[in-house]
């Protein structure tokens, strides 16, 4: 860089932004301030519960993050697959003879088998949708792919509203609610066993990507799929792979949202899988500790929003953050700048 260059001042905005984004965030920020201050046991219980959720959005965020580190495409269709998991938990449940209207024996072992189907039901899902729609374009253009996503996004919502119908259903309690006190903070059982599975699906993906043979193929390709392919690694087996990880884990994260939730249906994934969309970029898209980070940070923002705020206007703030992350760092909290070459 020469020293003419390195003179060179900032352009206004790149000066005038970050002063801006400022002063429109203080008004919210000193609303959530004055009720923790009024409150304390309140603010408390809803930074849990924005964690609890945040978890949620975290699982969704990995799914996107994994594929597009891997391959660069941003997988639309990942917040239907989340959608189908939670219609995966309540088939699984239903034939153990749980319903959202008859209880029936909820116990932790039809939880797990609730958890277990639908994350093979959506892992299948995703590599299905990989092999026939993405895998075929996976060399066209960057446009090809994107509108890909977006068509077979669509198709899994218009299939699924034959399939199951459009009618909301109540998610089954496998779960039995129950009030937990956390010393002065009183939360649901529910809440906590959200932020604790997924929690330990996050440890686990961490630990299959950083130290198992998958994972290290996984990194490579990442890095280089042609020179991946050069040195023996199955690109299409470990990219197939890739998918199937990525929608296992939205399976996960649909049968926590449905716990959670009054309702599901054929369009309960577009919301979340756009929040957790956001929470991906804000942490870093293709960062997996990123999207750890950004999930849980969308999570308790748009707690906190509804709480002291507006129920309504929290979605806004979350989406006016993908637009500030995007203005002022571009690559995320934790990703890094990356050259391409020519």
């Amino acid at each position: 860089m020469t020293a003419a260059a390195a003179a060179r001042p900032r352009p206004l905005s790149e000066r005038v932004l970050p002063a801006v984004v400022a002063l429109l965030a203080l008004p919210p920020a000193l609303m959530v301030l004055k009720g923790a201050i009024a409150n304390p046991v309140t603010f408390a219980r809803n930074l849990v519960e924005g964690v609890s959720l945040g978890g949620v959005y975290a699982l969704v965020a990995l799914g996107y993050t994994m594929v597009y580190g891997v391959l660069g495409l941003i997988n639309f269709a990942h917040s239907d697959v989340f959608m189908v998991g939670a219609y995966a938990g309540i088939y699984a449940a239903a034939w153990f003879g749980v319903t959202a209207t008859s209880a029936g024996q909820s116990s932790p072992g039809i939880a797990l088998a609730c958890f277990a189907a639908a994350m093979i039901a959506c892992a299948v899902l995703g590599m299905f949708v990989e092999r026939f729609a993405y895998r075929p374009v996976r060399n066209a253009p960057k446009l090809t792919p994107l509108v890909t996503a977006i068509g077979v996004s669509m198709l899994i919502q218009n299939v699924s509203m034959l399939v199951f119908s459009s009618t909301p259903r109540g998610f089954p309690p496998v779960i039995r609610s129950s009030t937990v006190s956390l010393g002065p903070v009183a939360v649901t059982n529910i809440k906590l066993m959200n932020l604790g599975a997924a929690l330990a699906l996050m440890v686990a993906l961490t630990f299959l990507v950083q130290r198992t043979r998958v994972g290290r193929a996984m990194r490579a390709i990442s890095t280089n799929l042609d020179a991946a392919r050069l040195m023996g690694v199955h690109t299409d087996r470990v990219i197939a792979i890739t998918f199937g990880l990525g929608s296992a884990l939205a399976g996960a994260g649909g049968i926590l949202f449905g716990l959670d939730q009054p309702k599901i249906d054929p369009l309960s994934g577009v919301q979340p899988g756009l929040k957790a969309f956001v929470a991906a970029v804000l942490g870093g898209i293709g960062n997996i500790p990123g999207a750890m980070l950004g999930g849980l940070l969308i999570g308790m923002v748009e707690q906190l929003a509804s709480a002291y705020l507006s129920s309504s206007f929290a979605p806004a703030i979350v989406f006016s953050i993908l637009v500030v992350v995007l203005l002022v760092r571009p690559q995320g909290l934790l990703g890094r700048v990356t050259r391409e070459k020519v």
